[in-house]
């Protein structure tokens, strides 16, 4: 089955104004986005949503029309692993092409799922049929008692797991925070602290110190991605596993030197920059060494939906990212990812990534259409 067009509906949205307590300020406003469409001689068409919360995916759009369309139309459905194995080359000096191959990547496997009738989870082989889920915000307080509320508001919403962003606050600040959450959640909630890799060593380990009295489940980035001394260091020193690293440019080679140092014990993954090909390749590799693949939000509804799908076919991931507010970051869609009366996420059974688009709005959004 071949590839025959690639268009892209460009949208604008309207994302909901959230503070946010660290240097981004905030989120909000019209953002342009983008539905991918894939369609094959046999009719069948496959999908990706382009962009998230953060700003104009436009750069995307070019990407994707001007290096990947190209080499997709006429490609066979089947031959995604060869189109991964040009990536490189895709890139040359330009700046690099995965956020875009990956959308890309994300809709050959949704033709795949409809062409066999299947969910896209049962072609890579399900591990399972549900994952528990960690509710998360942005950084939206400047004290403890922010955190405190927040924490109590999502128990009371049934979400047993809860990261937090604590933003720019102080290290006695944080320390605080995160002592008084965990006194007022208990202990059957599990925690986790993401501070966007915004530490120096010194803060990390200081506030580390303080996760492993309050038995937090993992620290996130607690500083760059590639301050392999530090890393060393944190995860030396600290019970409190790392999870790095959300902000390596693709995640995957980026994860191999991880494995080849011997920490952090936890790596980071996303579709959004390894779309489903290269995650469930992460995750492998990953699960080779023992080591967890976390799988982070994807910044929109169907990247999330690939997500999940990867999720449901490995057993070395334990959380889907639910991040809040959905409105953010749920468009275009009939259906959107949602809790079932449990707090889990079910593994989608409709064929290919199982969500079909919201043609009447993608309609009344649309601003262009790039062909």
């Amino acid at each position: 089955m071949k590839v025959t067009s690639v268009s892209i509906d460009v949208v604008e949205r309207e994302v909901p104004n959230v503070r946010i307590q660290d240097h981004r300020g905030g989120i909000g406003g019209t953002v342009r986005n983008g539905v991918l469409r894939l369609m094959t001689h046999e009719g069948i068409e496959g999908h990706c949503t382009i962009g998230d919360r953060s700003g104009d995916a436009d750069g995307l759009f070019d990407r994707i029309m001007q290096d990947l369309a190209p080499r997709v139309a006429g490609m066979d459905v089947g031959e995604r692993e060869k189109l991964w194995s040009q990536l490189e080359s895709i890139g040359g000096h330009g700046a690099p092409v995965h956020a875009a191959w990956s959308c890309v990547d994300v809709a050959l496997w949704d033709i795949a799922g409809k062409a066999a009738n299947l969910p896209i989870h049962r072609l890579l082989g399900t591990a399972r049929y549900e994952t528990p889920v960690y509710a998360t915000y942005p950084p939206r307080h400047v004290d403890a008692a922010g955190f405190v509320e927040e924490g109590l508001q999502l128990k009371a919403e049934g979400f047993s797991a809860y990261k937090i962003h604590p933003g720019a606050m102080s290290t006695r600040g944080v320390v605080e925070m995160v002592t008084q959450v965990r006194e007022t959640v208990g202990d059957e909630m599990t925690l986790m602290l993401d501070p966007n890799n915004g530490y120096d060593l010194r803060k990390a380990l200081e506030i580390g110190r303080a996760l492993d009295a309050n038995r937090f489940f993992w620290f996130e980035d607690p500083v760059l991605w590639n301050d392999f001394e530090a890393i060393r260091e944190l995860s030396a020193r600290l019970d409190t596993p790392l999870a790095m690293s959300d902000t390596a440019p693709f995640l995957f080679r980026e994860a191999a030197h991880y494995v080849k140092l011997g920490y952090p014990r936890i790596v980071r993954g996303t579709a959004r920059k390894l779309g489903i090909t290269g995650l469930k390749r992460l995750c492998g590799l990953l699960e080779g060494f023992g080591m967890n693949c976390e799988i982070g939000l994807a910044g929109n509804t169907l990247l999330n939906a690939a997500n999940l799908h990867v999720i449901m076919s490995i057993t070395n991931c334990d959380y889907f990212e639910y991040w809040l507010p959905l409105a953010a970051h749920q468009w275009g869609v009939q259906d959107e990812i949602v809790l079932n009366e449990r707090g889990v996420i079910e593994a989608p059974m409709r064929p290919g990534l199982g969500f079909d688009l919201d043609e009447e709005w993608i309609s009344a959004h649309r601003v262009a259409t790039l062909e």
